[in-house]
């Protein structure tokens, strides 16, 4: 699909996935966005006994890259140890849309599915916004 080298982002992603806070469902995510500064900003998953406030790891990487400056992404990477890849939540998707369309690779430790934003959430910038 794309010619993005998502390995690094993999490592990453992997790597966080281990710090997430999930004493209660204990499903570890972790996610890797790729800036356009070329740095990786890495995000994992914060429960929250008030399961509503929980932070997934995309929107928790998001946060790091705005934190740090960064407004543009190129490429992301969500794993956990699912038989199947996980996408990320309608909220995740949202977010993201906000900061354009780019590559996102899904990956267990043994598969993985790549796909688009744009795929994940089609037209997210139209609608109320989109009334010129």
């Amino acid at each position: 699909m794309s010619e993005t080298d998502f390995s690094p982002l993999l490592q990453s992603a992997w790597a966080v996935r281990d710090r997430a806070y999930a004493p209660y469902s204990k499903f570890h995510v972790g996610a890797a966005l790729l800036g356009s500064d070329g740095v990786i900003y890495q995000g994992c998953n914060v429960e929250n006994l008030s399961y509503g406030l929980t932070l997934c790891a995309e929107r928790s990487a998001v946060v790091q890259a705005v934190a740090a400056g960064c407004r543009s992404f190129t490429a992301l990477v969500v794993v956990a140890d699912t038989r199947e890849p996980i996408s990320p939540c309608g909220a995740c998707r949202q977010v993201l849309a906000e900061f354009g369309d780019f590559p996102i690779l899904m990956a267990t430790r043994v598969t993985s599915e790549e796909t688009t934003l744009a795929t994940l959430l089609p037209r997210a910038k139209t609608g109320i916004l989109d009334n010129a």
